[in-house]
């Protein structure tokens, strides 16, 4: 944390976001400084045609990405902060942008999100989560969901499988099948830390979003000790022992060319794996992107949202660059670009995805979206930062890892570590 001093330095030296009428008085160049984990791949693509609208627009553009895992992109950010630098804007999500708005002073978007009639469509969940205080101090990008199901169709007819799997036990039973049918290995996941979160959230969610919702997201002592729980760690050595025995820390792009072969039947992934594949030079045709298994009969949606969070700066420039990095952020043509090259959802509600440009995969995630806010099982995703801050993340990601790595871990061990160190890191 910063203190007093540097706190007060930071708020006396910051400048508001530039209203219109003095940007029309003074006009300057926009200049934006902002940094993220996005490097390569299709978020790179994305973010990169980003700043090229924002140079189109008259900016000027200076993204300083950091690849890797979210927490290295917060090091880079928290050593800027604590320099009296900080970006103009940042990559940050979820519960971080409270935590980190105490940090350092933030640009109050109120205004601007006002007139753009932003908030209208935007969930009330994604809102509550980006005002921090009751202010606007960051904007939603893309909306993806974790649990989505994808699977290979070149392994669907190896399996001799025309049913996508519904339930837990129908997906556990089309694995057997690929299994039986000649496809090496029925999972094919990744094991990297937030893959193994993934597969965890996935099948809690799965079996039961209010057992998710209680002990996850609200680190209820009765429901981290509950049934369901259990019952999640031991569908996850299920998924794990369908996987290649090798994958270690592997990133689960690696497995994408033995996945459209058929060698490989299944993946639980965001829907980030759409644009990834499609990046790669494989065909939507090659697969099929599924909700996740749900065992109550309705969707249940696992929430991962991208935002940037606006920085106090005194410059001129970097305050106009703010003002149109927001107004780009929030523009409906900005957003279906940039979900269009991911692989994600549009924030905005009033997206059409009718038209060209969009899967089958991207219109069955929306439809399940609105699904799931209706019957109350959208939550929000563990394995990338929304349903806790980092620090309670990373120990619970911590028991979850080592139960997958660790075949000698049994699923009531794992319950019982997962309870633990939710208690250590409170």
């Amino acid at each position: 944390m910063l203190s007093l001093q540097r706190r007060a330095m930071l708020a006396g030296s910051a400048g508001l976001l530039a209203a219109p009428s003095i940007a029309r008085a003074q006009p300057v160049k926009p200049r934006l400084t902002a940094i993220s984990q996005w490097s390569a791949g299709s978020d790179g693509a994305a973010i990169t045609a980003l700043g090229k609208k924002f140079e189109e627009r008259g900016g000027v553009w200076q993204h300083s990405p950091v690849p890797g895992f979210t927490t290295d992109m917060m090091n880079k950010l928290r050593a800027q902060i604590m320099s009296g630098d900080p970006p103009a804007c940042s990559q940050l999500k979820g519960p971080e942008i409270a935590a980190w708005s105490k940090i350092a002073p933030t640009v109050d978007l109120d205004a601007i999100v006002a007139a753009a009639g932003y908030e209208k469509v935007v969930s009330p969940d994604l809102a509550r989560l980006h005002k921090p205080g009751g202010k606007w101090a960051a904007l939603p990008l893309q909306v993806y969901r974790t649990n989505a199901l994808y699977l290979s169709k070149r392994a669907l007819d190896r399996a001799k499988a025309d049913k996508l799997p519904t339930t837990w036990a129908e997906f556990n039973a089309l694995a057997e099948k690929m299994k039986s049918g000649g496809v090496a290995h029925p999972v094919a996941n990744g094991g990297a830390r937030p893959d193994d979160g993934q597969k965890f959230e996935a099948a809690l969610a799965g079996i039961s979003p209010t057992a998710y919702r209680a002990a996850i997201m609200q680190l209820d002592a009765k429901a981290l000790n509950g049934p369901e729980v259990r019952a999640a760690f031991a569908q996850v050595r299920k998924i794990a022992d369908w996987m290649d025995p090798n994958t270690a820390a592997q990133h689960y792009s690696t497995h994408l060319a033995p996945f459209i072969a058929g060698d490989m039947g299944m993946m639980i992934q965001g829907g980030w794996a759409q644009g990834v594949l499609l990046n790669a030079g494989f065909k939507l045709d090659d697969f099929i992107i599924a909700p996740g298994p749900t065992d109550n009969g309705k969707p249940v949606f696992l929430l991962n949202a991208d935002a940037f969070i606006f920085w106090q700066r005194k410059e001129a420039d970097l305050q106009a660059g703010q003002k149109l990095m927001a107004e780009l952020v929030m523009d409906p043509a900005i957003q279906t670009m940039y979900s269009q090259i991911t692989g994600s959802i549009p924030v905005r509600s009033d997206v059409d995805l009718s038209g060209p440009g969009w899967s089958d995969g991207q219109r069955e995630t929306a439809s399940t979206l609105k699904g799931a806010i209706a019957a109350d099982q959208a939550v929000l995703s563990l394995a990338h930062n929304m349903a806790q801050e980092n620090g309670m993340t990373a120990a619970m990601i911590d028991v979850i890892t080592e139960f997958v790595k660790n075949r000698a871990i049994t699923p009531e061990q794992g319950a019982k570590r997962l309870a633990e160190a939710v208690e250590g890191a409170r």
